[in-house]
């Protein structure tokens, strides 16, 4: 028998066949990463070119119509890339089969996981935002390794926007933005001294890549940047009283708005020792023989389906000898439906399904299983030498009374259902995982000096041309073309009502004033003008209180945590204010497409007299994803000008990268079913970094459209979302992150509520 961590007969190119196991490395970055998952550092400042490198699957097509999936070298240095067959590290001479540079329009998106041959991968595709025909992909071992590439480009991205922000040439900066032959020459390299710098290497050699998770590591860097407890950044109602530890699992339950004979949501929670990318492999991983080491439930399973990398449909065959109440063999299928969050945590949703490729069959009875949701959250680690942990909770909803028994009494037919061996595969995890110590233990992080002799501490600078780097993930090469080498719960949900959000910011027993850290952002100098919401009308009427539907209202940011002034140094946030900007419209629209530049259109709130009459606006635009599509369009006005030494006067004149690494936003699902609060969370999100933003300043406002469907997990979320709308009440925080001192501390820019949004009552927007 094979161990765990060896995968056989992965096939990485036409005709070839390798069978190898390792170890992978760690990446440590040497910038502070921050609540989002961000780079914290200024990019290219001196001293701090950015380098990292690693073996990835180069993905594509070949020209006679034929997939290939190539072992690849990545090395990332500045804003500058390379692609080798083999490492240069150990082959000083070889020469990269490609060479570009990543220029400030590039794209990176994170596709999700993919079968590739004979074997799962994570991919990431790379294309223009300008000419979409440029685009490339490469393919990762693990999710926690497609992260670490992710940020590695982002990081390039900014270096590439410092570089033009440094000047240079008119030619040099042309060329970072031209459409370039994918089929013509290399460019000529010439190297200049710019001081030995430090590598990041991500993996440790080839054979990384086709590791199960057994050998996976953390993906934290070697301070930590995750801090404990599970709050997000939103405060939500949730009362967790712990009613029992069973083998080390402690099992709690929400008591706020509990009421005897409804619906009870319970959790599984411990501490796993190993990193957040390893659990959620051997979550994901429905191999039987590793599944019957730990799970209960769904040892035999078998995947049937599988969408976009995030989700997939999973049957299951339940053996009745296990719960003797059963008279009859069982079966039962779920989808899993997973998101990685720009802190690192994992959730898995996990919902009954039906699916027509495993329709009832003769001797086995359909059950519907229990929906439930997993979060794996890294745990900070004092030292580099201190094995890598993680928080585990499995989360689902009991609709049994023999749940107050079981708590009283250990009652045991509660013991005999699935809802408690669900709970108990925390513990069957936990105790699989300790019993195999290759996850607990990772490998050294890997940085090394540079040390080829011609390229390695050189910047490039193309005599005649610089390539982007979706060259370097073009399939038309000729080196490319081959290798050598439950039902529905809405009728029983717990209803969490608004009033139980009062417990959670009483508690804080602190009065903010508007916009705290916010004083110096608008223009005192300036007389304020008088906003009068009344000459404001949007296609969403502002509501009258919670209970009113299909409105909206603008809440306070006391619900919501911010960066303080002294969250560099401690990490410490504190309860927002009121907003800074205020919101005076909504407009909900339905349209064929995507809609950019709104602002522009004749009959928007922008272009109305009253509109351009006020001093500066910023215009949200979130772009839903679904059939037909929506635009939900905020607009927020300020009675002063905003000040050009600001940080919101840096955002709104900023370029693009500066916004996109700095927008921000916090969601919260105030009410409504609580699987869709588990897939949106409580924590920041860049949305530049999340999506792809587009920004249009003119005049007296800045418009801001946001691509949700540019993400295939977004596209996933908002899907999950748009099914339960209609009960939902969301709140939602914009603000811009504060990445140096003098931006703390943060403020908020302006809040929404959305109450239970109706989705025929969208507008047609006229072209």
């Amino acid at each position: 028998m094979t161990s765990p961590g060896t995968k056989k007969g992965f096939v990485t190119g036409e005709g070839s066949e390798k069978n190898v196991s390792g170890n992978l490395g760690k990446v440590s970055f040497s910038g502070d990463l921050n609540d989002s998952g961000s780079s914290s550092r200024s990019s290219g400042g001196e001293g701090g070119t950015f380098e990292c490198s690693g073996w990835v699957y180069h993905l594509g097509v070949n020209k006679i119509g034929h997939e290939y999936c190539n072992l690849r070298f990545l090395f990332i240095r500045g804003k500058y890339v390379e692609m080798y067959k083999r490492d240069p590290h150990e082959n000083p001479e070889i020469k990269p089969i490609r060479r570009g540079v990543i220029g400030p329009t590039m794209m990176v998106e994170e596709l999700g996981r993919r079968k590739v041959n004979h074997g799962d991968v994570y991919v990431i595709r790379f294309y223009n935002r300008l000419d979409e025909s440029k685009k490339g992909e490469i393919a990762c071992a693990t999710a926690g390794e497609a992260l670490k590439w992710v940020e590695a480009f982002e990081e390039a991205k900014q270096q590439a926007e410092y570089a033009l922000s440094r000047g240079g040439s008119t030619r040099t900066k042309l060329s970072m933005e031209a459409n370039i032959n994918l089929e013509g020459h290399r460019p000529r390299v010439r190297r200049y001294a710019y001081g030995l710098k430090k590598l990041i290497r991500i993996g440790q050699g080839p054979e990384t890549l086709l590791r199960q998770s057994s050998t996976l590591v953390n993906d934290v860097r070697g301070d930590g940047f995750y801090e404990g407890g599970d709050n997000g950044d939103a405060i939500e109602a949730h009362q967790w009283k712990c009613v029992r530890t069973i083998n080390g699992v402690r099992i709690f339950e929400d008591v706020a708005n509990f009421k005897a004979g409804r619906g009870v949501l319970v959790k599984a929670v411990a501490v796993v020792e190993a990193s957040a990318d390893s659990v959620f492999e051997v979550l994901l991983n429905i191999d039987k023989q590793q599944r019957y080491e730990w799970d209960a439930v769904t040892g035999d399973s078998e995947k049937i389906d599988s969408y976009e990398g995030h989700y997939d449909v999973i049957y299951c065959v339940y053996d009745p000898k296990y719960l003797s109440r059963w008279q009859s063999k069982r079966d039962f299928i779920f989808s899993r439906q997973w998101v990685r969050g720009q802190d690192g945590t994992y959730t898995i949703l996990q919902f009954p399904a039906v699916h027509k490729k495993r329709p009832p069959k003769s001797g086995y009875k359909r059950t519907d299983i229990t929906p439930s949701t997993w979060e794996i959250r890294s745990l900070k680690k004092r030292s580099d030498a201190e094995t890598p942990s993680c928080l585990v909770t499995h989360m689902l909803e009991i609709h049994s009374k023999r749940w107050c028994k079981w708590k009283r009494t250990s009652y045991s037919k509660f013991e005999k259902t699935i809802p408690y061996a669900l709970l108990l595969q925390v513990a069957g995890l936990k105790e699989y995982i300790g019993a195999n110590p290759a996850f607990k233990y990772e490998t050294s992080a890997t940085v090394i000096q540079s040390k080829l002799p011609d390229v390695c501490n050189g910047e490039y600078v193309d005599e005649e041309l610089e390539e982007q780097f979706y060259d370097a993930t073009d399939s038309s090469s000729d080196e490319e073309e081959s290798d050598e080498d439950d039902e529905e719960q809405d009728n029983k949900e717990i209803k969490v009502k608004l009033k139980n959000v009062s417990w959670a910011i009483a508690s804080l027993s602190l009065k903010r004033p508007k916009a705290p850290g916010a004083s110096n952002v608008l223009d005192a100098s300036v007389d304020p003008v008088s906003i009068d919401p009344s000459q404001f009308q949007g296609s969403l009427r502002k509501g009258n209180g919670d209970k009113d539907s299909n409105c909206w209202n603008s809440p306070s940011g006391m619900g919501f945590m911010i960066r303080g002034k002294t969250y560099l140094k401690d990490n410490a946030k504190v309860m927002g204010g009121d907003p800074l900007l205020t919101l005076v419209s909504v407009d909900w629209f339905k349209v064929d497409k995507a809609e950019d530049n709104i602002a522009l259109h004749p009959k928007c709130l922008v272009q109305s007299d009253p509109g351009k009459k006020l001093p500066f606006i910023l215009v949200i635009n979130l772009q839903v994803p679904a059939k037909p599509n929506y635009c939900l369009v905020l607009y927020y006005a300020a009675d002063r000008p905003v000040s050009k030494s600001s940080s919101l006067g840096k955002f709104v004149d900023g370029s693009d990268s500066y916004r996109d690494a700095r927008f921000k936003l916090i969601p919260s699902i105030v009410q409504g079913y609580w699987m869709v609060k588990r897939a949106v969370g409580t924590k920041a999100c860049l949305l530049g970094k999340a999506v792809t933003c587009k920004y249009l300043r003119q005049d007296n406002f800045l418009e801001i459209d946001v691509d949700i469907g540019s993400s295939a997990v977004a596209r996933s979320v908002i899907g999950l979302v748009l099914g339960y709308v209609t009960s939902l009440i969301v709140d939602l925080a914009i603000l811009i992150e504060g990445k140096e001192e003098t931006d703390l501390p943060e403020y908020i820019l302006g809040t929404v509520r959305l109450n239970r949004i109706e989705l025929d009552s969208a507008v047609s927007l006229e072209v």
